[in-house]
């Protein structure tokens, strides 16, 4: 009897693809993402269904859209009537363990997800000081300070190190196969990092940033500019954000290292799959801007990478095709041998990983934003228990919440179509985009209004409104109470 697969998932908060060295960033170093895309199989165009954190990890974890069973914000977690991959292997005798933040389950149904679940560390995490005062431009940029008490006292070292410790202490001829997620903090804001990495790139070794512009953006762009008062600061600033941002990638980079170190030493690499991927990216500076922001859909935000390597794939294999984050689900359950007993939109990518090329007619989707009756779903909303004594003008969220109440025209809701030539964004208020990406690969200039591309829009228009067709909602598989069944009925 053939050995299950046993599965590592690291996955990187906030890591946008183009600045990842296997995806051709010219500076960055990650040796270990090197590695991964030379053994296994790098999915050039990975993109996210969310732009932000809890939607895109409901997404993953289920294969669904954000709109087919409401999560579409940070609030409404996945409970526990609702499918999860995780809980699929679970149930098949996989043994759970994570370390890592939870911005995917509520409470009640984290339990059936885990086995081993942790992320608490004495040493802190990887912020460091505010190098801005309060009333100084950049004070809201989220740049500080290096992490004074090194690598080792972060987060996320904390929970690289109890994966470590699991493997070393792992017996495969008596333990059960495995899923070690690894849901980890870095490259996600504040900008800061151990002092070895946060100044290894020196600004004028960073390309140019794609710059502020003023027309043919959603207002969105300006209004966090405004709110961050980060209007005016200069270029120079925003390419030490993005050195910054750089600079913790390598070191999650160093992370990924010691996790294929241990599976080489134990000899486990002969029979586990390595997941590598993001929940979705970050502007880093680009576009005159900071963070992520629910309705954006630029490729910076969208963007992720996405590298596997399984025992026997065919390795170095690039696919070009596009797809999308939520195709690990089904996945990672055909590589373990476990029927998916739901309704989904996923695809598997066992083909590709076995040196198939990808679906080239593909269209990809992701969707954010709230609708002006749904007060519950903005950020700062009052209704929503916490402390008003932590946010205050201080903290780093305050400009963005502020926004959200003062503008909620800004947030609204927003829908992405791609093919391998063009990206559509249709929002319900304020400026809808189209970008020829042969022509305009970093989206600089909107031709939604130009009349010779009017066919271009209508047809990815029409392309969009049959997939919401399609995708608007999931109907249950189980039996209901009144003793129907699900299987096919006898005839009398």
């Amino acid at each position: 009897m053939s050995k299950k697969m046993n599965f590592i998932f690291f996955f990187p908060d906030e890591m946008r693809a183009e600045s990842v060295s296997c995806y051709g960033h010219p500076l960055v170093k990650m040796p270990n993402y090197d590695r991964m895309a030379k053994e296994g199989v790098r999915f050039d165009k990975c993109f996210v269904q969310h732009p932000v954190c809890s939607p895109s990890r409901c997404c993953l974890m289920t294969g669904w859209y954000p709109h087919v069973n409401g999560h579409r914000t940070l609030w409404h977690l996945l409970r526990s009537h609702e499918p999860s991959m995780l809980k699929y292997l679970k149930e098949a005798s996989y043994e759970i363990r994570w370390f890592g933040k939870n911005d995917v389950f509520a409470t009640d149904f984290l339990d059936a997800n885990a086995d081993i679940y942790g992320n608490k560390n004495p040493g802190g995490g990887h912020k460091g000081d505010n190098i801005f005062g309060i009333e100084e431009e950049g004070y809201y940029t989220f740049l500080k300070d290096s992490y004074n008490k090194g690598i080792d006292n972060t987060n996320d070292m904390h929970n690289v190190k109890k994966a470590v410790e699991f493997l070393n202490s792992y017996d495969e001829n008596q333990d059960k196969p495995f899923m070690l997620y690894l849901p980890l903090s870095m490259p996600h804001p504040p900008y800061s990092a151990p002092h070895d990495y946060h100044d290894m790139y020196d600004i004028n070794d960073i390309e140019e940033l794609r710059p502020y512009i003023k027309e043919g953006k959603p207002d969105f762009h300006r209004l966090i500019r405004k709110y961050r008062n980060i209007e005016n600061i200069p270029k120079e600033l925003l390419k030490k954000i993005q050195a910054v941002y750089l600079g913790m990638n390598s070191c999650m980079d160093n992370m990924l290292g010691m996790l294929l170190d241990v599976l080489d030493k134990t000899g486990l690499a002969d029979n586990t799959t390595v997941i590598v991927s993001s929940d979705h990216g970050d502007f880093a500076g680009d576009y005159g801007l900071v963070e992520k922001w629910p309705s954006a859909m630029s490729d910076v935000i969208t963007r992720v990478p996405l590298i596997i390597r399984m025992p026997e794939n065919k390795a170095g294999h690039v696919v070009n095709e596009q797809v999308e984050l939520f195709d690990i689900m089904p996945t990672v359950l055909e590589l373990a041998n476990v029927e998916c007993k739901h309704t989904h939109f996923a695809r598997s990518l066992v083909e590709q990983l076995n040196g198939a090329s990808g679906d080239a007619d593909r269209y990809v989707f992701t969707e954010g934003g709230y609708d002006g009756h749904e007060l519950n779903c903005f950020e700062g909303y009052e209704g929503r228990y916490y402390d008003p004594n932590k946010m205050t003008e201080k903290h780093d969220y305050y400009p963005k919440r502020t926004q959200q109440q003062e503008h909620p025209e800004s947030v609204c809701r927003t829908t992405m179509i791609r093919s391998l030539d063009y990206k559509l964004v249709r929002r319900t208020n304020g400026c809808n985009e189209l970008y020829d990406l042969n022509k305009d690969p970093k989206e600089l200039n909107n031709c939604y209004n130009v009349e010779s591309y009017s066919h271009i829009r209508n047809q990815l228009e029409m392309k969009m409104l049959d997939w919401y067709m399609h995708t608007s909602d999931v109907v249950p598989m189980d039996d209901d109470n009144r003793g129907f069944k699900h299987e096919k009925w006898e005839m009398d």
